[in-house]
Formats: C-alpha cells, structure tokens, sequence
C-alpha cells in the first residue's frame, strides 16, 4: 500500500474535472476533436486546430519520450514537495506534450529520447484525494 503523496492544487473546473475523473479510473485521456481528429492537451472549449466544438475525450496508450525535463532547486511549495523536484516534459506516442514527474528514476537517469510509460500514485490538494498521472522507464 502506498502512501498518498500532498500535492500542490489541481486545476479544477469544465473539462479539468473529466480529465481527473478519468485519472480515477487509470486512464490517460485527452480532448480529440469531432471534426478534424486532431488532439488537444491541455483542456481547450474548442479544437486548438480547427476551432470545431465537438470534443470527445480520446483514451491515450500511455507511451511517450522524455523530450526535455528540469530539477526544481527552490522550495515553491513550503516544503510540501522535496527539492530538488524533478520534472519532466513528454511527448505522448499520440503527439500531445506533457509535463508530469518522473517515477522511480531522477534527471540524472534520463537521456533525450527516453522511453517512459504511464502510471498513477495516489496524492491529494485542498481539494481532496486524485490519481496523479506520472511516468517510468519503459
């Protein structure tokens, strides 16, 4: 059993919420437009590429690579993250770039290009409990 990790707060709100909801049940999913297919992260009103109101939202496969990543060294947080904080930007297999954390492995592990996979760690904000998408070596 893990322990639920506090977390600074989410952004909540129309379409952040479904995002989250989908979180909770272990799936990674982003905005896809109705109209022109094309995938939009993060939340949009309407399709960042053709401008179409009809967005679903699109189950993604998890799989990506470590395109960039930095290591916080400051304490933004009043001590609720440990520093340094590593981030780290991924380009999903389905195009959409993500910033999450890594899991398992720190800066000092990645090479540009890395292969990572999807996972969720329980954590929770003044909002209450969520499942954080996060990434690990694949």
């Amino acid at each position: 059993m893990s322990m639920v990790q506090q977390r600074p707060g989410r952004t909540l709100g129309p379409g952040h919420d479904e995002f989250w909801a989908w979180c909770g049940k272990g799936e990674l999913r982003v905005q896809g437009c109705g109209a022109c297919g094309a995938l939009s992260w993060p939340v949009v009103s309407a399709c960042e590429h053709c401008g179409g109101p009809d967005l679903h939202w699109q189950r993604l496969s998890g799989r990506g690579r470590i395109v960039s990543w930095c290591s916080f060294e400051r304490d933004y947080y009043n001590g609720m993250l440990p520093v340094p904080w590593d981030t780290i930007l991924v380009e999903l297999a389905e195009g959409p770039l993500f910033i999450s954390n890594p899991q398992g492995f720190t800066w000092r592990d990645i090479t540009p290009g890395m292969a990572v996979k999807l996972a969720f760690i329980a954590c929770a904000d003044e909002a209450g409990a969520f499942q954080l998408p996060v990434f690990e070596k694949a």
